[in-house]
């Protein structure tokens, strides 16, 4: 098959022909329809995150079962010709965060499909049966498979923080980075949830588009008054949840400062600077702090149902052939994708 293979962080893809996985017990291979392009895995490409290299990159895929090993009695009735994507992290075992469905902070997990074992920038890939998760009916995966892989993290990350900060449809919610392939589904799913939106970022074009997905109000956040701006768009009362996609220094500042009394923070950006929390502040007005990671697989599950019956769509703006992924993750490390990008195979 071919694959693109990353020999060491920071070095260009290597496009190769390797050969076809075989699936040992307990697990699966399947024919890699798309993979999305996000900067979970560009972190890996440009050396950010650790990974056993060599390795092939990519988790959000749309594929179909072309094999099963032999059963370890978690098949999940899983078959041959099963349209199916994957649950990002290696869950091996079971302890209480796993039977709470809290999978990301499990003690038995920490590792994951792309970094640990090998990925989706492939003709086909060969996971854990556990880890490939079968689609809903409704879903056009033949015909929109960029779209459909995407769902896993453009869709199910957003879909759990409006649980993580218990947005009501009565909550007005800033959200920084919302340009950002995660942050535009942010400001989806929050309209979604019926709340109102105050979208964030430092680029005009990004922020129109914001505008076109329900965005009630936006704010350039190039100047230093990003808090006036949204306290004045408030009343002065301040917004009740603040979620932050870049999540350095300046941005959470701005984020805690702009909450009223009784907001919610919740920081899941992937600059991840240390910032000093204002206890002062975190007192009078009961603030609370909150991290969010990824998402379990029941809210994968049920995200992929959200859009099965149409309530909502991945915003996938840019397609690439396998060849292509040193264009795409340039374009990335720009921070010019606009929504998402995705590699789809011939």
């Amino acid at each position: 098959m071919k694959a693109q293979i990353l020999h060491k962080p920071g070095e260009p893809f290597s496009l190769e022909e390797v050969a076809d996985p075989k699936p040992g017990p307990g697990e699966a291979v399947a024919r890699v329809l798309a993979c999305g392009a996000g900067l979970t895995i560009h972190h890996v490409r440009a050396g950010r995150a650790k990974a056993e290299f060599p390795i092939i990159i990519g988790h959000e895929i749309t594929g179909e079962i072309v094999e099963i090993g032999k059963s370890d009695g978690n098949d999940a009735g899983l078959k041959v010709g099963d349209p199916v994507t994957s649950y990002f992290y290696l869950v091996d075992g079971e302890d209480k965060w796993t039977r709470l469905g809290r999978e990301p902070i499990s003690t038995v997990s920490g590792r994951y499909i792309g970094r640990d074992i090998d990925g989706g920038y492939a003709e086909y890939i060969k996971l854990p049966v556990r880890n490939f998760i079968k689609l809903p009916e409704g879903l056009d995966w033949k015909n929109k498979p960029a779209d459909v892989g995407v769902i896993t993290d453009a869709i199910a990350t957003p879909y759990k923080v409006l649980s993580r900060a218990r947005i009501a449809p009565t909550d007005t919610v800033a959200i920084f980075g919302a340009g950002g392939g995660l942050g535009v589904h942010q400001v989806m799913m929050t309209k979604w949830a019926h709340a109102r939106v105050i979208a964030v970022d430092v680029m005009a074009d990004k922020l129109k588009v914001c505008q076109d997905l329900g965005a009630d109000m936006v704010v350039d956040a190039s100047n230093d008054t990003v808090v006036d701006e949204i306290m004045d768009l408030t009343d002065g009362t301040g917004v009740d949840v603040a979620i932050d996609y870049v999540s350095t220094q300046g941005t959470q500042e701005q984020a805690v400062a702009s909450l009223g009394i009784g907001g919610r923070f919740v920081s899941l950006g992937g600059a991840c600077q240390p910032y000093m929390v204002p206890a002062r502040e975190m007192l009078s007005k009961e603030l609370e702090i909150l991290g969010s990671r990824y998402c379990s697989v029941q809210q994968v599950i049920e995200s992929l149902e959200i859009c099965a019956r149409g309530d909502v769509w991945p915003l996938v703006t840019e397609t690439y052939k396998l060849e292509e992924a040193e264009t795409v993750h340039a374009r990335l490390d720009q921070g010019l994708v606009t929504g998402r990008a995705a590699i789809v195979m011939d």
